[in-house]
Order: structure tokens, then C-alpha cells, then sequence
């Protein structure tokens, strides 16, 4: 399985939004359940969020590529989630 890293920030109506999908994919699917997805706030981890090529949260890298940035729906979270099990 791949790694999931998911830039956010606990404010953003948008990454709430992906977390719940990601809540409903799980619930739907039990092979989405084991996927381990690191999420980082960008106003936490500041230096480390600096260091990657992106704008807009939520983003979504799997193995540090970016597959989804700004807001998403529940079949790009599903599309993630399916790349990380490849």
C-alpha cells in the first residue's frame, strides 16, 4: 500500500468536507479501511508544508505525488484511495 498524505488546515470548510468522504469511502468499502492517510495542517507544520508544490488545500499526494489540490469530491478522494492500494 502506498503512502496518503493529505495537506489541510482544521479550519477549511473544503478539507472537512474531503475527511468526510474519506469517512464515507472507509464505511463503503472495507478495502479503503487499512489505508493510513498522514494528514498534516499547513499552519502547524509550517516549514514542512513550505517544502511542497502546492496552493490550495486539501492536497492530496500519494507516494509525494500530487494527485488532487483545492476542493474535491468524493470519487477524487475514491480515485486517491485507489491509487494507493496499486
Amino acid at each position: 500500500m502506498k503512502q496518503v498524505l493529505m495537506m489541510m488546515q482544521e479550519t477549511c470548510p473544503y478539507c472537512r468536507k474531503a475527511r468526510a468522504f474519506m469517512d464515507e469511502l472507509r464505511a463503503e468499502n472495507p478495502d479503503y479501511a487499512g489505508i493510513d492517510v498522514k494528514m498534516v495542517d499547513e499552519n502547524i507544520e509550517v516549514q514542512f508544508a513550505d517544502s511542497l508544490d502546492y496552493y490550495y488545500v486539501p492536497t492530496y499526494y500519494v507516494d509525494g505525488i500530487k494527485l488532487y489540490e483545492g476542493a474535491v469530491s468524493k470519487d477524487d478522494v475514491r480515485a486517491v484511495f485507489d491509487a494507493a492500494l496499486k
